[in-house]
């Protein structure tokens, strides 16, 4: 009775030991099944830091990257863009002469080094602000398109909201610093992804020396801007953004680059040093174009067949796509993308441009991950009593 006493006091202790160890494992154990990215072996550093697809916006890595923190001068990401966008809806044009105000010309920190009186063109400002980070040039934009660099700035929170920046709030244009104005890395990377859609200032962003004249007239000399953006010279395929720093933000980066079809966009937060910030950014973007690729399905407008048209001006329309489709994946998956194209056999006139005929169907590994529709090139219109007659005599003469 006595041994088997023992014994069971035996097992019951090892049981313990057992239970205590391996426990812990069994609890962790079910984060590593449900398919969860494993970590990328990225050491950040900086207080917070993401990585998207500048196509998609799809998040690829992240570390704190909801964290509401100063942005310092990466606040003229959003100030470029509402410029941009005045442009395109007709507001201002690159020619506009701006005429530089005493509140621009006392704008401390980087700038042009304007005088109250002087007159610049919006391109030689928005230059001003993408290359040399002027703050002077960013707040003389401001008052030329919103009347005030507080209108402006309403503005830009109210484009914020619109592009789902959660965690970010504007009280300046340019990221001086001051109270209740912050930001996060995965908002900046989106009005960095906006910013990026306007062709016309990727010119100035890998840009990095050029020179612009300042003063008053009849004084005016020579003001040499070099790009405060040191990646466009160190990373290959640099293609911008944007860097900042005061000493509450400490070192901050929106960067972006591409390889091939592909495109990335990186945001660093609160580096100790300017290397440091450099150096975690160029481990970003190595780290996605080694692991993933962009696999391209469909060019925007390019046809992808027939659809025929009853009773219409014309005997059928092409069916094309509204938009380029690119599909994100890794590497090592890239195989299991394929597409499935389905087209109406015909529809009824009248057809407008952008009516949806068809679908493009997008498969990895057999089971469809996205839908996109397939839409009308142009204008069908129904038949009309005088294409009938037309075409009846035209049909009689060839008989």
């Amino acid at each position: 009775m006595f041994k088997k006493t023992v014994f069971y006091e035996r097992m019951r202790k090892t049981m313990a030991m057992i239970m205590i160890v391996f426990i812990p494992i069994y609890l962790a154990f079910p984060m590593l099944s449900y398919g969860e990215e494993a970590d990328p072996g990225l050491d950040i550093t900086s207080m917070a830091a993401v990585l998207i697809d500048a196509k998609t916006g799809t998040v690829l890595f992240e570390s704190n990257s909801h964290e509401e923190l100063p942005p310092a001068s990466v606040t003229k990401i959003m100030s470029m863009l509402l410029v941009l966008e005045a442009e395109d809806r007709g507001q201002i044009s690159m020619d506009d002469i701006v005429t530089v105000s005493d509140r621009a010309a006392e704008m401390g920190g980087s700038q042009m080094f304007m005088e109250p009186g002087e007159q610049h063109t919006v391109e030689e400002l928005l230059k001003g602000a993408a290359m040399a980070s002027a703050n002077d040039a960013c707040v003389a934009l401001a008052e030329h398109i919103a009347g005030s660099e507080t209108a402006f700035v309403d503005m830009m929170n109210e484009r914020a909201q619109e592009l789902g920046m959660e965690n970010t709030h504007f009280q300046n244009t340019n990221g001086l610093p001051v109270a209740d104005h912050y930001s996060s890395a995965y908002d900046i990377a989106m009005m960095s992804k906006e910013l990026l859609e306007h062709e016309e200032i990727k010119e100035w962003l890998v840009t990095w020396m050029d020179t612009v004249n300042v003063g008053l007239e009849g004084k005016q000399k020579e003001f040499g801007l070099t790009n405060t953006n040191k990646l466009i010279k160190q990373y290959k395929g640099a293609t911008g953004i944007k860097t900042g720093y005061t000493a509450d933000a400490k070192f901050c980066l929106s960067g972006s680059a591409e390889r091939g079809s592909m495109e990335l966009i990186g945001v660093i937060l609160g580096a100790e040093t300017s290397d440091i910030r450099f150096g975690e950014m160029k481990a970003m973007l190595d780290y996605g174009f080694a692991v993933y690729d962009s696999v391209a399905l469909g060019e925007k407008n390019v046809s992808l067949g027939t659809v025929s048209i009853e009773k219409g001006s014309g005997d059928s329309v092409e069916g094309v796509l509204a938009e380029d489709v690119d599909i994100l994946t890794k590497k090592e998956e890239k195989q299991q993308i394929t597409k499935e194209i389905y087209l109406e056999e015909s529809l009824p006139a009248p057809i407008k441009k952008g009516d949806k005929v068809g679908v493009m169907k997008v498969l990895k590994n057999g089971e469809v991950t996205d839908t996109y529709d397939i839409v009308a090139q142009n204008d069908v219109d129904r038949w009309k009593i005088f294409d009938v007659v037309k075409g009846m005599v035209e049909y009689s003469f060839k008989k």
